[in-house]
């Protein structure tokens, strides 16, 4: 009865839905925050070696593959502001998570020499992060 019992909970834990947390959001939370700081490195620590980010509209939009094209994204994006820090403003974030990864959305608002509204995608696997889609929105209200 009990290694029956040791078999269900086994299974349940290998099955049952991850859910969204307080370590994901904080994970997302340091990334924006990183951005709006300029900190290269805080911001390209959780990213995997094999990532993607999809940067739709402005000037760098474009598919970046690998931590190598990533990086120098952000090169780009902190030059354009002369490495100084950007205000932000972050809305409230949305979590889905499944026993695979957790997704999540936010949008932010970035002041700074040319201030961008921003809806963010992040996709944590294995407590990294895999895929990040930046889509210019110039409309949004950040809420």
């Amino acid at each position: 009865m009990l290694r029956h019992l040791s078999a269900v909970f086994l299974l349940l834990a290998t099955t049952a839905p991850a859910l969204a947390g307080p370590l994901d959001e904080a994970r997302a939370k340091t990334h924006l925050n990183a951005i709006a700081d300029s900190d290269l490195e805080v911001l390209m620590r959780d990213y995997a070696d094999d990532a993607y980010m999809d940067w739709v509209g402005g000037p760098l939009d474009g598919r970046y593959t690998g931590k190598a094209a990533i990086r120098a994204l952000w090169e780009k994006f902190i030059a354009a502001n002369d490495g100084k820090p950007r205000p932000v403003k972050v809305g409230e974030f949305e979590d889905y998570a499944n026993s695979t990864g957790v997704s999540i959305v936010a949008e932010a608002e970035y002041g700074g020499m040319k201030p961008v509204k921003v809806w963010h995608l992040f996709v944590y696997r294995d407590g990294v992060l895999t895929t990040e889609i930046w889509q210019v929105a110039p409309s949004m209200q950040v809420h």
